[in-house]
């Protein structure tokens, strides 16, 4: 997180030109664990220090040891974004390392975290602050930012979805009905939802439950939704395999359509349609001649897209249903 305004240089720093930020430990500065800093004889790692305000991000008690030490100078890695982010990253680091934050400590920074970050999840957060999810939408129920971020939130992985996953949902349990090989990811990345909820409505649909549920209002959507899943059903059974002619025909035809010429989306669709059509002599030629130590990563790739592709022929499906 913060990577990219995480400068990776380490640099020198005069000790006397930084300063001490508000910290998220309640408890202040642990005089114990400060004095056997100082007397290690390991290399400790860089600070971390706010660029714009000089003051320390995370690293407190290891500058308090090196002041002890009578050293003049720390090495420092210096930290470009906000305020509220140089927070964030400081409860990060002392939740992944050093002095761990009290159970209390973490949810105040959770608290203050949702208010200077309201887009992101429960989850988000949760990872950052060391708590369950659930704790963190308990103490944003609590507070005013409940709605402060709309009506979706940033997740882990950085996509935007939906508070209300309903929609997601729907269109979920039509992908696993029309294409049951689809992964979690798969079906999380092309329903807009997150992993964990794609499995809850695969387990669901498992066992023979609504896949939304019933304080959602999923009674009042099922007449909709098994009409929809019937619909698609029926698409996937009767997909069959295009011969090559067939294919390139169908290109073509597809190449010479202005709906899809004159626009760049459809423009780039017909590319990447386009790269596809290889006789099989030609792929055999490519598969080949891949290096043997690309091997892993060219079948990792060409999974990857194959499970891309399956999601669009399943959603262009769906909007026909």
């Amino acid at each position: 997180m913060f990577e990219q305004q995480l400068e990776e240089v380490v640099v020198e720093v005069d000790i006397a030109s930084i300063s001490m930020a508000e910290s998220p430990r309640s408890s202040g500065e642990d005089p114990e664990h400060i004095q056997a800093l100082a007397e290690t004889e390991v290399t400790l790692p860089p600070i971390i220090v706010h660029r714009t305000t000089m003051r320390v991000v995370d690293g407190a008690h290891r500058l308090r040891a090196a002041e002890l030490r009578g050293d003049e100078k720390i090495k420092v890695k210096f930290f470009d974004g906000s305020k509220a982010d140089a927070f964030v990253l400081a409860v990060g680091s002392n939740i992944t390392h050093g002095l761990p934050l009290s159970m209390t400590d973490r949810k105040s920074a959770a608290a203050r975290i949702i208010v200077s970050h309201p887009q992101w999840s429960d989850r988000m957060i949760a990872s950052v602050s060391g708590i369950s999810a659930g704790t963190v939408a308990e103490i944003r129920r609590r507070t005013s930012a409940e709605d402060a971020a709309g009506g979706s939130r940033i997740g882990q992985d950085g996509r935007v979805r939906p508070i209300n996953s309903a929609a997601g949902r729907e269109l979920a349990s039509r992908l696993i009905t029309a294409n049951p090989g689809l992964s979690l990811r798969q079906i999380a990345r092309a329903a807009g939802i997150s992993p964990e909820t794609a499995r809850d409505v695969r387990n669901r649909m498992s066992r023979g439950e609504d896949p939304l549920p019933k304080s959602r209002g999923a009674a009042k959507a099922g007449g909709r939704r098994t009409e929809a899943l019937s619909r698609s059903t029926a698409g996937a059974a009767t997909a069959e395999v295009v011969p090559m002619a067939d294919r390139l025909a169908a290109v073509h035809r597809l190449t010479s359509d202005p709906a899809l010429r004159f626009n760049e989306t459809g423009r780039r669709l017909l590319r990447l349609l386009n790269i596809n059509m290889l006789s099989t002599e030609e792929w055999q030629e490519i598969i080949a001649n891949v290096p043997p130590h690309c091997s892993g990563i060219v079948a990792s790739l060409a999974r990857e897209c194959a499970g891309m592709w399956d999601e669009i022929a399943v959603r262009v499906d769906l909007q026909l249903a």
